[in-house]
């Protein structure tokens, strides 16, 4: 028999979900246990429970597909409930138990999908990763925590809706229903604020579950993600900020990618020589590509610190192995010895330059809009990339360091969506497109934090 145990602070938790308030969440860093306890909480329930329904939804169905559907439902039944037989009904997407009882699975984002999931009514509702689900969205699924499941006698199960997530800043809707105890509309007090309860996991928190080095990992990211993945803790507020967060892992791709109808290579330099390049800024260098679903992906990121031969080189390979129709080049800066940079290392290249003649800002706010809408979508995780895009604001850029992966990614997504671009901005052609390529990379760029 598979063995299982509570850490400490997980057995806290657990009681935490069984206390009598009807709405619970768990926040807090990367693979602390959050998701995990509370499916085993909701397996619970629908095993106590005969004819009992539940509902676990995640703003994307694929999301849900991947992260539960297919890794902690079964690995919750696996290692709690051994000798619990159930069937995965894998057309409609749930699963039932012996005892009647049903788990459904969801995405908020099939609209179709989603009226069918909330035509039931549910003893449980449970929102993962609800730092991507919209306040809408949530108001939408509590109206249907209506079942009236019978436990045993006359008792009834009691109504419960729970949510988990690695905290994001202090605007979102979570924090003021869990931390502040307001509306996140109104701003009043709740009228029943003992209703809500949350608790803190971190992956301090579940150290027996790690990896070796797993840790180490998230200490290594920026004090921005760190702040998130590892300490768990609700960001100050940016104001007016054009990337968030979680609107970027919303609509983040993690699937196979679609066929691409286009592919560019995006290179913003900065002027860095072979000899001495430790104090230049780095060479964005960015690959987006245009689905055939109409989607701009966000697909590889290879900015480097480097002079013209390394950079060049680096570009020219990027473009072979996405089987790229062009490099685009901002040419501000360096003018022709761009175009000679990309064509010494690779005779030919098709190249498209771009001339910025509005500041950065203005430039990412139509870019910053895409992504809002899921038009546009980062493929697998570009830490560094994310890091950048986070500084933007309409008030000014506020990172650090010279922007460059986040300038090379505005101008491959320009030149995949050209009315995006100012008249004097579009791209001048410089050579003959070559055919049209597709490849197999994965994307994914860096792991999973």
């Amino acid at each position: 028999m598979p063995s299982f145990e509570l850490t400490a602070k997980q057995q806290e938790a657990n009681r935490l979900l069984a206390s009598p308030a009807r709405h619970l969440m768990l926040f807090g860093g990367s693979r602390s246990g959050k998701t995990f306890l509370i499916v085993r909480a909701i397996c619970i329930r629908a095993l106590k429970a005969a004819n009992s329904r539940h509902a676990m939804l995640r703003f994307r169905l694929g999301h849900i597909k991947a992260s539960i559907v297919l890794d902690t439902f079964p690995k919750v039944m696996r290692l709690c409930f051994p000798d619990a037989p159930y069937e995965m009904n894998k057309t409609d997407l749930f699963a039932r138990f012996e005892n009647g009882s049903e788990i459904w699975f969801g995405g908020l984002d099939d609209k179709d999908r989603t009226e069918k999931i909330l035509g039931n009514e549910y003893a449980s509702i449970f929102l993962n990763e609800c730092s991507q689900i919209p306040w809408g969205s949530r108001n939408l699924a509590v109206t249907r925590l209506a079942q009236l499941s019978y436990q045993f006698g006359d008792r009834t199960l009691p109504l419960k809706m729970y949510y988990d997530e690695n905290p994001p800043d202090k605007g979102h809707w979570t924090y003021k229903l869990f931390r502040s105890k307001q509306d996140p509309e109104t701003r009043r007090p709740l009228a029943e604020a003992d209703s809500y309860a949350c608790m803190q996991l971190n992956p301090g928190d579940n150290l027996p579950n790690l990896g070796d080095g797993y840790i180490k990992t998230l200490e290594g990211l920026s004090s921005r993600l760190r702040k998130r993945f590892l300490e768990g803790e609700f960001r100050e507020m940016a104001p007016d900020a054009l990337f968030v967060d979680e609107v970027i892992d919303r609509w983040r791709h993690v699937d196979e990618l679609p066929e691409m109808l286009k592919i560019v290579v995006a290179v913003d330099p900065s002027g860095s020589d072979e000899e001495d390049n430790l104090e230049n800024d780095e060479i964005g260098i960015v690959v987006c590509g245009l689905g055939v679903d109409g989607i701009g992906y966000v697909l590889e990121d290879v900015t480097c610190k480097a002079g013209p031969a390394t950079w060049g080189r680096i570009a020219t390979q990027a473009f072979e192995r996405w089987e790229a129709n062009s490099i685009v080049a901002e040419i501000n800066f360096g003018g022709a010895m761009v175009k000679f940079v990309i064509r010494s290392a690779r005779p030919n290249t098709p190249f498209r330059e771009v001339r910025a003649s509005r500041g950065k800002i203005v430039r990412a706010e139509p870019v910053s809009s895409l992504v809002e809408t899921g038009k546009v979508r980062i493929a697998g995780y570009l830490r560094a990339l994310e890091d950048e895009l986070h500084g933007f604001t309409s008030h000014g850029y506020m990172g650090e360091r010279s922007p460059n992966r986040a300038d090379a990614m505005v101008w491959g997504v320009s030149d995949l969506f050209p009315d995006l671009l100012a008249p004097k901005e579009k791209p001048k052609v410089q050579s003959q497109v070559v055919q049209l390529g597709r490849s197999n990379h994965d994307g994914l760029g860096w792991m999973e934090a």
